[in-house]
């Protein structure tokens, strides 16, 4: 049986760290034998399933000479048959001798500066733009596998969670809810939203419109102030960073994500995973996910009146956001599923090991 290692440098929960939890867990459940490699009292680690091998390494950078001289040591002593890295740090620090065992895998969930990962001997890109993005920077082609992300479905929070969040928020009680979720940083496109929040009526149905952005980051300051430039700031709430910002999804009546670029868009999955109908950007990544008008509504990038015009139109059509949300769970359980995913990884790793 197929050995495998996973290491990631990162201790907060952001798409790659929440990637790496659930694909560890889950092939620990399959019987699979996996070695974690994380960094020590992480939120990453405290995730992991009890039975899970774990080994802490400080990773305080990529010129962290002391933690790349220790995962070599970890990984002679343990001797796993495949290496998987996450993120730059992690594979910055791991260097193994190609052409015999183990094998190292870097996965990439993002469009990253690609010389960081040019020293593996294989690399799993989570969407087909990323793929050809390695493609177009020189990476040998078969040596590059598409795997996308899973989320579990999930079962419904208690009211009683979803209401006290309700008063945290000081929503009112029949507001119309949109939901996005993500880093405050300008590839979000979180101006643009705001533009286009700004622009859909503060009431639809005789019920107040509101916005909740979940998330923290370099723009934090500047967007609150640019929602009170638009006079819109008594209606956009702003809960912080999160551990599960899963939770907000499920008070949304609509989840919209007004990214400019994504690797992949692991907030789309989460939404459907909660059956929640999805308004996004045709960003890259993105539009690879989404069928538009299918099991999600699609919009030009930094256009904030078309996506202001499809905010409303989705808010105001109760039907079609019920439409969008099934559809979207569809989908999710199709391609994205824990099982469809966690059997691609492993029959990559075969096929690594045969090659």
């Amino acid at each position: 049986m197929t050995v495998s290692a996973h290491i990631i440098g990162g201790g907060a929960l952001g798409g790659a760290e929440l990637f790496y939890i659930r694909l560890v867990n889950a092939l620990q459940a399959r019987g699979c034998p996996v070695l974690a490699i994380n960094v020590a009292d992480s939120q990453v680690s405290a995730r992991l399933q009890p039975e899970t091998t774990q080994v802490h390494v400080a990773m305080r950078g990529i010129w962290d000479w002391w933690s790349r001289w220790r995962i070599g040591a970890i990984l002679r002593e343990q001797q796993p048959d495949i290496v998987q890295t996450y993120l730059g740090r992690a594979t910055r620090l791991t260097h193994l001798t190609p052409g015999r065992r183990p094998v190292h895998v870097a996965r990439l969930g993002g469009y990253y500066d690609p010389r960081r990962y040019r020293h593996a001997h294989a690399w799993i890109a989570n969407s087909p733009g990323i793929r050809d993005h390695l493609i177009r920077h020189g990476f040998p082609s078969e040596r590059i596998f598409h795997i996308s992300n899973f989320v579990a479905p999930c079962h419904p929070s208690p009211a009683t969670d979803l209401q006290r969040l309700h008063r945290e928020l000081a929503l009112p009680d029949d507001a119309l809810i949109v939901t996005t979720v993500g880093r405050l940083h300008p590839v979000k496109g979180f101006d643009d939203l705001l533009e286009a929040f700004a622009a859909v009526p503060d009431h639809i149905h005789d019920r107040p419109v509101h916005l909740i952005i979940v998330g923290d980051g370099p723009q934090a300051v500047g967007l609150k102030r640019h929602t009170e430039q638009l006079g819109i700031a008594r209606r956009v709430h702003w809960p912080g960073w999160r551990d599960d910002p899963g939770c907000f999804q499920e008070l949304a009546d609509l989840c919209v994500c007004s990214s400019r670029q994504e690797g992949l868009g692991n907030v789309i999955l989460e939404a459907w995973a909660r059956q929640r109908a999805v308004l996004s950007t045709a960003a890259p990544g993105l539009q690879e996910v989404i069928a538009d008008r299918e099991d999600g509504w699609l919009t030009p990038i930094g256009d904030p009146p078309a996506l202001a015009a499809a905010m409303e139109r989705l808010l105001r059509d109760e039907a079609l956001r019920c439409e969008l949300a099934a559809n979207g769970h569809r989908t999710l359980l199709a391609r994205h599923g824990e099982k469809v995913i966690v059997d691609a990884y492993l029959e990559l790793y075969d096929r690594l090991l045969k090659t």
